[in-house]
């Protein structure tokens, strides 16, 4: 087993550099977006957070391969290059969402923050997103399961699921849309914990019952509540309560309700699709 040691072809490989390169990005974005002071709208705060989060993740990352602490890692409990990849297809997700967010709620033509602002989380998104193309590219890095479909398609049900949450407004008054919150907020911590128990590799061998087979049920109780909120959000937000003339920005429940309801469909999808690979790898199909 070797030893943490320094490793200066690390912290000059151009690997490095794009970790550098999204640290300083995504830090000027934070800064840029804590200037500009905008109304503590949940859309703003979770932007804020991923600004904040990201770099942090990032510089973690590269100071364990510096010190070459990830080939402990590697032994103890998990496949490194499989989670520094899901790690980057995350940030490049929540990046993009912070992008399509800012520029959709918060951009008009007099509005020169929010433009910086999101030209800023755009140049994020793009950083992440090639490093995610390039350990995708790599054939030595392995793609044991965040990156690989089943848990690209667990990142992408939390993603949907984080954005539906931040999205929720409305809702007060009615208890067919308190079940809707209800059936959104059950399965995350179930996704996240089934991502969590596939990277630990060493507690997954030691469960005593299959995680397929757990999983399996868990997607069933989702597919189930997402339908049951995929009928009840939009009858209950949009009967008698047609489109605005007049929409502006995020000051508009009827957009910000339409948001929740395409994710919620899209959200159903992706958890339907990850039952039917999920039973195809029960039932002895061998999944790409």
């Amino acid at each position: 087993m070797e030893k943490p040691k320094f490793s200066l072809s690390t912290l000059t490989s151009s690997r490095s550099f794009l970790h550098m390169a999204q640290i300083v990005m995504c830090g000027v974005t934070f800064v840029v977006g804590y200037i500009w002071g905008h109304p503590m709208h949940t859309y703003w705060i979770y932007s804020m957070v991923i600004w904040g989060l990201c770099p942090i993740i990032t510089l973690l990352i590269t100071i364990i391969e510096m010190f070459l602490i990830h080939k402990l890692i590697l032994v103890f409990c998990m496949d490194w290059d499989d989670f520094t990849t899901g790690m980057a297809m995350m940030a490049a997700l929540c990046n993009f969402s912070c992008t399509v967010m800012i520029a959709n709620f918060y951009i008009c033509r007099k509005c020169i923050w929010g433009w910086m602002v999101s030209i800023l989380s755009a140049v994020c998104c793009v950083l992440y997103s090639v490093e995610t193309f390039k350990d995708k590219c790599d054939s030595s890095r392995s793609a044991t399961y965040v990156a690989a479909l089943p848990g690209f398609l667990k990142i992408l049900e939390a993603f949907v699921a984080c954005v539906i949450l931040i999205s929720l407004i409305g809702y007060t008054g009615k208890p067919a849309l308190i079940w809707c919150i209800v059936a959104y907020a059950v399965p995350l911590p179930l996704t996240l914990l089934v991502i969590i128990t596939n990277i630990l590799t060493k507690i997954k061998n030691c469960l005593p019952f299959s995680i397929d087979r757990f999983t399996m049920l868990f997607l069933i109780i989702s597919v189930l509540l997402y339908i049951s909120a995929a009928i009840l959000w939009p009858i209950y937000s949009f009967r008698g309560n047609p489109r605005p003339k007049d929409c502006p920005g995020n000051s508009c429940i009827w957009s910000i309700q339409f948001v929740v309801t395409f994710m919620t469909y899209v959200n159903l999808g992706l958890y339907v699709i990850d039952l039917v690979f999920t039973c195809c790898g029960i039932c002895g199909f061998r999944r790409s």
